[in-house]
């Protein structure tokens, strides 16, 4: 009895998603057309760029860009960001996601960032902008520098 139910309820089924299935249309979707990958940066070289509210969504209220830039074992690095919009926050940030360093206020006492590292591991690090608290952005200038040892 139970057996001859369940067979009656799946053919039920089975006949009820044929006819679903057959009134259906095929919609065309829209890709997200944003794919993160952030642009390169080396040593040496000076950006200038727009934070804006299109930039990562920080979970502050602020918002944040990446660049990746690559790095040796042994690197020593400066990465000095100025706004004259926002309070700058700027983090080294390793391929694994962990936080290698973070700058809030650089030493002249204004809210620009000046950060140093060294680096212990080569590989592929990601150097994020970023507006601190909830201002949303505006320009900034972003320069890394690979700091020479000096030679005794």
């Amino acid at each position: 009895m139970v057996i001859r139910f369940l067979y009656k309820w799946l053919n039920t089924v089975t006949a009820t998603l044929v006819v679903y299935s057959v009134g259906l249309q095929t919609l065309p979707v829209k890709a997200e057309s944003k794919i993160y990958d952030p642009p390169s940066i080396t040593s040496e070289t000076e950006i200038s760029d727009t934070l804006t509210e299109n930039d990562i969504p920080t979970g502050e209220g602020g918002f944040a860009r990446d660049y990746f830039v690559e790095l040796e074992k042994g690197d020593q690095v400066a990465i000095d960001l100025i706004s004259d919009n926002f309070d700058s926050m700027v983090m080294l940030i390793a391929a694994d996601g962990a936080t290698i360093a973070e700058n809030d206020d650089g030493p002249d006492g204004t809210t620009n960032s000046l950060l140093f590292s060294r680096i212990t591991e080569a590989g592929k690090y990601i150097v994020r902008v970023r507006a601190f608290g909830d201002t949303s952005g505006g320009k900034f200038t972003l320069k890394l520098t690979r700091l020479k040892p000096t030679v005794k």
